[in-house]
């Protein structure tokens, strides 16, 4: 999941410049893909979200950044 990470962490990057992030690998939980804001779950791969493989899904994500900032 490296390679899908990167690529919404240097969009996140590209929106909002400074911003820290953190990718954490999960030990005993596979196909995990989760975006979490300020402790509010944004995007979900396990409950159905599937990766972040559209704008749509990606402009939801900038915009709770947004929000949160």
């Amino acid at each position: 999941y490296g390679p899908r990470y990167r690529q919404v962490e240097n969009a996140v990057k590209a929106k909002y410049p400074g911003i820290e992030s953190e990718g954490v690998p999960t030990q005993n939980t596979s196909g995990a893909f989760e975006v979490v804001v300020d402790g509010e779950l944004i995007h979900s791969k396990l409950n159905g979200d599937g990766y972040v493989d559209s704008m749509e899904k990606l402009e939801k994500i900038l915009a709770a950044i947004g929000a949160k900032m």
